[in-house]
């Protein structure tokens, strides 16, 4: 009788992982988020077509 009841106890804790099944993450490491570009090239990338930007619009109101 003592088995039956400590095989049901361990089946009732671990029912949830069945549910779950197909939405398990597959590292349980948490993972930290990695940008496709580095902030020093996305700053360089701003500051080349702001000042492209700038430097165009001063060009185009010295030409009238």
């Amino acid at each position: 009788m003592p088995a039956k009841q400590r095989i049901r106890l361990q089946n009732e804790k671990h029912s949830k992982n069945i549910s779950s099944r197909g939405n398990v993450p597959k590292t349980l490491k948490p993972q930290e988020e990695k940008y496709p570009v580095g902030p020093w090239l996305l700053a360089l990338f701003i500051f080349v077509v702001c000042g492209s930007a700038i430097f165009q619009i001063i060009q185009s109101i010295r030409m009238y």
